[in-house]
């Protein structure tokens, strides 16, 4: 082998070692997507199984796969979805309420997240409510004297839920001689239905939009001291960097506006499609391309 071959055979293999060296790395190629397996483009959604949570997740998830991105819902409870958020392990919590509900979540993570300075929806009611037919207790101030009849028990949902935090607030402002009894959303409305079915008492902190309202004849509890607040909004928020790695996604979710009628409408064809939510969002996105249209633009 002559001087030259052996000095092409030498350079060839320097190169060989050094394509080979950059294409371990895991860097990005053209297509968004890593030699690792990950994929610069997918984007995670923080789920909380509450219905307007699962409908309006799941239209995003329609929405923004349809553009084009990987959308992965994770499905997880207020606290840990919002601890998630601040670490940079979640992108999207789609539901933040305030000024009350979340307020405490807010205050802890409002320097370690984005959360969007409009709300995509404007009229929250969350307070203590009981079937229609308890003609005698309109107040939470009749609670207490009313006790034996709800066994002193408040029929709760998910622990750790900003509704459910300031619940115990308004035992501790109410003195109410109660226990707060947590267990989840989908166990919470069965107890509302079953005891609204037999006439029968029942207790529990809820809000609206919720689809029980439309199910069951159900009465807020009048609130003098205002724990639950009035009015409420729901709030976006995002990782740190979000706005800068999907800056054309954060600037759709900052434009997304929801009345009581859109978000009702998208509530009940997600809830008719129970088994295939998404099916539900997508059919509502077509029914409604102009609204979208508008957050796009």
């Amino acid at each position: 082998m002559n001087f030259r071959s052996i000095s092409q055979l030498f350079l060839f293999t320097i190169i060989f070692f050094t394509l080979t060296a950059c294409g371990s790395n895991g860097e990005a190629d053209s297509s968004g997507s890593t030699t690792d397996g990950s994929n610069q483009d997918t984007i995670t959604i923080g789920q909380i199984n509450w219905p307007e949570n699962i409908a309006v997740t799941n239209m995003w998830k329609a929405i923004l796969e349809d553009e084009g991105y990987d959308v992965e819902l994770q499905l997880i409870e207020m606290g840990p979805q919002m601890a998630a958020l601040a670490e940079g392990d979640l992108d999207i919590a789609p539901e933040i309420w305030l000024p009350v509900q979340d307020k405490n979540y807010y205050e802890e993570y409002k320097d370690e997240a984005d959360f969007f300075e409009e709300p995509w929806y404007e009229n929250g009611k969350v307070g203590l409510a009981v079937p229609a037919y308890m003609d005698d207790i309109n107040s939470i101030e009749d609670l207490n004297e009313n006790k034996d009849t709800f066994e002193s028990k408040i029929t709760g949902f998910e622990p750790g839920a900003g509704t459910m935090l300031t619940t115990d607030d308004v035992i501790q402002e109410y003195n109410l001689d109660y226990n707060l009894v947590e267990s989840s959303e989908a166990a919470m409305i069965t107890s509302v239905r079953d005891a609204a079915e037999n006439q029968e008492p029942i207790v529990a902190p809820l809000w609206k939009p919720h689809f029980i309202f439309s199910e069951v004849d159900l009465k807020f509890l009048e609130d003098p001291n205002k724990t639950y607040g009035e009015v409420e909004e729901i709030f976006m928020a995002s990782r740190e960097g979000f706005d800068e790695d999907f800056q054309e996604v954060n600037n759709w979710m900052k434009n997304f506006k929801l009345n009581d009628d859109q978000l009702g409408e998208l509530m009940v064809y997600v809830k008719e499609n129970e088994e295939n939510p998404i099916e539900g969002a997508e059919k509502w996105i077509e029914e409604n391309q102009n609204v979208i249209d508008e957050w796009m633009e």
